[in-house]
């Protein structure tokens, strides 16, 4: 719960002896790091981002909810930030979380007007087309390497499926894809190229913007410069970008985990192919034992306040620890698994800066067409490394492989 604090000192003021959020422990088995925080701190842990950056992780399924269900308390605004003036212009982490006008930091009326526009062209989505769609980008992937008898379901799939559904979605080219994927992936894994990135999106999306100005279609980029929201421009630049973000890298690696989770746990396979379970429900449980975005910076908090017995200044960052969260003994069953159907995860977040639910469904879809199409091309799917030899993102957000090789029969797959 919260309760006003004593008055605690400016800055984060419990971090001595921060766990890091980086480095090859966090990368490898994060799950066994959000256990140790547990036990050592609760909820709310002091943790340390690259370049010795101090943040407050919460890994409580109930202090989630509170967080961000609590904007006057916890706002989006980074510009709150009491550490801004100690981050170097370059830190690699700085554009997830640099105070840029966008739907993403919005707060209040300014968001809900901007929320409109987006979730009403989200809406606007015919499920039914994006389906055959997404079928359509799924064969044709799979044709590409059906041949072969080996693939990288990471490069030459799941990072591939989604974002070329999205390019219809958007009214892009797909000829567009590779950069966006380039820009996407450096953004995120917050080295030092993640600010060219950043701009590199930036810079396809103003594009997009002015070429359905003067040509509109059928596309998400021309229904938010049609809606009555009256979005500037620039507005519909940057929340296009966040739309990009946050619709493909979550499927993505939504994808590939799942893949990885029927691939590598035998009861999760024989669970799939026993006919126990539908495509949806193991995406679901994906979810909760792999999330592909594990942690989201952030929020800020308004004034000094107490959470799970930690002492938040104003200004402190606050990470939201989606991973731990659904980790959260809590929220599970005894033997630790999710409760059958349960799809009360938090890797949608929660409150006002919630995952659209069109937005969700849309994920869904694409999602659940992938592994379907793939499975019933590609029936004998098989990990063609050992599983201790798969390697995970370097990145303090997302949870997702480097690459899944698998094999299988080859020859063309009808």
């Amino acid at each position: 719960m919260t309760e006003p604090a004593v008055t605690p000192p400016p800055g984060c003021p419990a971090h001595a002896g921060a766990t890091p959020l980086y480095g090859p422990r966090f990368q490898t088995d994060p799950g066994q790091l959000y256990r140790e925080l547990r036990a050592t701190h609760g909820p709310v842990a002091p943790v340390e981002l690259a370049g010795g950056v101090p943040a407050w992780l919460v890994i409580g399924y109930r202090e989630l909810q509170l967080v961000t269900g609590q904007p006057q308390l916890f706002g989006r605004d980074s510009t709150r930030w009491n550490a801004w003036e100690s981050i170097p212009e370059d830190w690699p982490l700085k554009p997830m979380m640099a105070p840029v006008p966008s739907i993403l930091y919005a707060e209040g009326e300014e968001h809900v007007r901007r929320s409109r526009a987006v979730t009403d062209a989200l809406a606007a989505v015919d499920p039914y087309e994006l389906r055959k769609r997404a079928e359509e980008i799924a064969d044709r992937l799979i044709d590409e390497f059906a041949g072969r008898g080996e693939a990288d379901l990471v490069a030459e799939y799941a990072h591939r499926m989604p974002l070329l559904v999205l390019c219809r979605l958007f009214g892009l080219s797909e000829a567009q894809a590779p950069v966006l994927i380039d820009g996407l992936l450096t953004m995120l894994d917050g080295g030092p190229d993640a600010p060219a990135g950043a701009q590199r999106l930036l810079g396809v999306m103003l594009e997009l913007v002015q070429e359905k100005a003067e040509h509109p279609g059928n596309d998400i980029a021309t229904a938010m410069l049609q809606h009555d929201a009256g979005l500037s421009h620039d507005e519909i630049m940057r929340d296009l970008r966040v739309i990009l973000i946050a619709g493909h890298q979550p499927s993505s690696y939504w994808i590939s985990n799942a893949l990885r989770l029927m691939l590598t746990d035998e009861r999760f396979a024989a669970s799939l192919s026993g006919g126990r379970r539908s495509i949806s429900q193991a995406l679901n449980e994906a979810l909760w034992e792999d999330t592909p975005t594990q942690i989201f910076a952030g929020r800020w908090a308004t004034r000094d306040t107490r959470l799970a017995g930690q002492r938040i200044a104003a200004g402190d960052m606050v990470l939201l620890g989606f991973a731990g969260a659904n980790a959260d003994p809590s929220v599970r069953q005894p033997d630790g698994s999710p409760a059958e159907g349960n799809r009360a995860h938090m890797s949608y977040s929660y409150g006002e800066h919630g995952c659209p639910f069109p937005a969700q469904e849309a994920a869904e879809v694409i999602a659940t067409t992938a592994i379907e199409v793939l499975l019933d091309r590609l029936p004998d799917l098989r990990l063609a490394v050992a599983e201790h030899a798969l390697v995970w993102r370097p990145s303090a957000w997302v949870r997702g492989l480097m690459a899944l090789p698998v094999s299988f029969t080859a020859g063309y797959h009808a």
